[in-house]
This record gives structure tokens, C-alpha cells and sequence, in this order.
């Protein structure tokens, strides 16, 4: 077992459902980052290691698991719905095929933006597959089976309404994890996908920085036209999170100039994990990068992505050797995962 860190107050905060979830804009380096020292949970896409991806009954059974933030992504439909799926293309996570043959565009994709919310209704979300042959093969073969049960497609505002419900019945305060999902893309389509979700988290009662939610989004142009056009205008002050994937747009972010730049409209960085630890590494040879100390030298909260039972990277010989390493001796504040409960039970068990 790896030696127990140190708990105080916030420790004790994360066992009773009070996670700091803020950090004080006020506030700079060091200073910032001690707001940020309990670990977090983040249901990524709901408990998506036993339940189809992005399906109300994902996200009930990640809160019930003890997530402490539960994550959505965000797509527009034709008539201006935000829903809840990982991508703005329907044909990875549905039977869209099966349903509307004949509304794929040129490419061969089913797109979100092409259906109105009564059609998508129409539909059952299934867990992700590719097609082989014209088969369709399950991605992660022991979970969830394909075409079982009956999981429908569920709006930002229903799923917002089911986890405010069960605060309400249960007396926890489990937060929300929206990413805006492409909003270059629905802006060629006549969308404002920003100004729609803030319109959503507003109705709500998610517009101040102490309220339970972080935004994300990989697009920095876009984050930075929130911080300083969006939430000005509407009065909000939710804290955001620049996403940082592998591809070569992000370079500029990952040095100390470019995570400057980050800190003065984010809150946070939500990075790949192959950004903190190279993946070439083996056990006992971790090639750790420098992204975790520039972050908090900055006062950055880290959560990375994702962290998976069933898609271990070689240098970790299980799941809680994964956490170990990230949580304990990197010392990120929280992560994305697929399975809430086995990292509820690893962070509670070394408290």
C-alpha cells in the first residue's frame, strides 16, 4: 500500500460530499493550488465501464458509486436542443442506421444537428461499437452488451434535473462536468453551442464560480471568447477548464509561456494522461513530463483522462497501481475515469 498523504480539513470535506470545487481568481501560485488538494472523481461519461456511455442510468449509477463530479458532453440537434453524447455524430453509439437509413450526409455519418430532438428520441443509445463486415463489435467486449435493454438519448436539462434530484434526496452535492463539444463545427451549422449551454447551466443555477460545475472544451479560442465576451454579458462566473489532447494544436500550451496563457481564462487543465506520462514508459521507468508542476505553479487544477480497468497503459500492472502513481506520487487533483467506484474505494482506502 502506498503511504497514506496527509488529509486536514479538505480530505475530511471530500468524505462528507463538500469538495472544494473552486479556485480563488484572487489568489496566484501556491496559494491557488492548496484549494485544489482533494482528490476529485469524475464519472467520465457516467459509470461508462458498466452502463452504455452518456444514458441517465450511467450517470444514476455513477452518483450512487460516489462520483463526486459527473461528466456530459454536449451536441446541438436541429431544432436547438442540447443533448447529452460524445460526439456530433450519431451512427457510433445508436441504431440510427436501422432507424433513418436514408439521412447519412455524403461521408456516411448520422449527424446530430440533422435531427430534431422528437427524432433522436426515436432512437437507442447502445455501447460504443465500430462496424465489421456490417457487424457491429462491441469496443470494450465485457461491457455492456450491444442492443440490450432500452437506453434513450437524454437532453443537458434532464440530466442536470436527475443529479440536482437525487442531491435533493440524498443530501449529497455530486456536481456537473459539461464540455462543449466542437462549437466550431455547430458555428458552420448556425449554432452557438457556448451561449446555449451557458443558457442552460444559467436556468439552472450554475453561474458563480462556488457553484458545483466546471466547463470544458478542448477549443481555447473558444474558452477565451467565454471568459471574456459570454459569461461577462450573462453575469456568470463558472470556472473553465482548458482540455489539452495529444495533437499537435496543443503543443504551444504545454510550455510555461503557453500554460501562462492558459491560466489567465482557465481554471483548470483537463490534459490527456499521455501528456504527464509519456507512453513509451514501462514500470519502474516512467518518463514523467513537467505538465503537473507548470499547471499548479500556476495555480491550474489537473484532472486527466481517462483511466480505464479495462485499457491499462504497460507501465502499470493494475488499476490501483494507475491511480497510485497519478494520484499519490504525480499528484494530479482528480481524474476522468470509467469506473467512479473503484476510485472512490482506492482514494477513501489511502486518505
Amino acid at each position: 500500500m502506498r503511504p497514506v498523504k496527509a488529509a486536514g480539513l479538505l480530505a475530511t470535506m471530500l468524505l462528507v460530499g463538500c469538495v472544494v470545487t473552486v479556485n480563488d481568481r484572487a489568489l496566484v501560485g501556491k496559494d491557488r493550488v492548496a484549494l485544489w488538494q482533494s482528490k476529485l472523481v469524475i464519472a467520465h461519461r457516467g459509470a461508462s465501464g458498466y452502463l452504455p456511455e452518456h444514458t441517465l442510468a450511467a450517470k444514476a449509477m455513477a452518483y450512487a458509486q460516489g462520483a463526486h463530479f459527473i461528466e456530459q458532453d454536449l451536441v446541438m440537434t436541429k431544432d436547438d436542443h442540447v443533448v447529452v453524447l460524445h460526439d456530433y455524430y450519431l451512427d457510433s453509439v445508436t441504431n440510427v442506421r436501422d432507424v433513418f437509413p436514408d439521412r447519412s450526409r455524403a461521408d456516411g455519418r448520422y449527424y446530430v444537428v440533422d435531427f430534431t430532438l422528437a427524432e433522436l428520441r426515436q432512437l437507442a443509445v447502445s455501447e460504443r461499437f465500430k462496424l465489421s463486415d456490417g457487424a457491429k463489435i462491441a469496443v470494450f467486449e465485457q461491457r455492456f452488451p450491444i442492443e440490450k435493454s432500452s437506453f434513450p438519448i437524454a437532453t443537458f436539462a434532464e440530466e442536470i434535473e436527475l443529479i440536482q434530484g437525487l442531491n435533493q434526496s440524498t443530501g449529497r452535492s455530486v456536481g456537473i462536468y459539461p464540455e462543449i463539444k466542437s462549437p466550431a463545427f455547430h458555428r458552420s451549422e448556425g449554432k452557438d453551442i457556448s451561449v446555449a449551454v451557458l443558457e442552460v447551466l444559467k436556468t439552472y443555477g450554475y453561474d458563480e464560480q462556488s457553484d458545483r460545475v466546471f466547463l470544458q472544451c478542448f477549443d481555447a479560442n473558444e474558452l477565451q471568447r467565454i471568459r471574456g465576451e459570454l459569461l461577462p454579458a450573462m453575469n456568470m462566473t463558472i470556472p473553465l477548464v482548458q482540455l489539452l489532447g495529444t495533437g499537435p494544436e496543443f503543443r504551444a500550451a504545454l510550455t510555461p509561456d503557453g500554460m501562462k496563457a492558459v491560466a489567465s481564462y482557465a481554471d483548470g487543465i483537463g490534459p490527456s494522461m499521455k501528456l504527464i506520462v509519456a507512453p513509451g514508459s514501462v514500470a519502474g521507468k516512467l518518463q514523467i513530463t513537467n505538465l503537473v508542476e507548470l499547471a499548479h505553479e500556476l495555480g491550474l487544477a489537473v484532472h486527466p483522462y481517462t483511466f480505464r480497468r479495462d485499457l491499462l497503459p504497460a507501465y502499470a500492472a493494475d488499476y490501483a497501481e494507475l491511480l497510485g502513481i497519478f494520484l499519490d506520487d504525480i499528484g494530479v487533483d482528480g481524474v476522468f475515469t470509467d469506473f467512479p467506484d473503484l476510485t472512490v474505494e482506492y482514494i477513501e482506502s489511502n486518505l
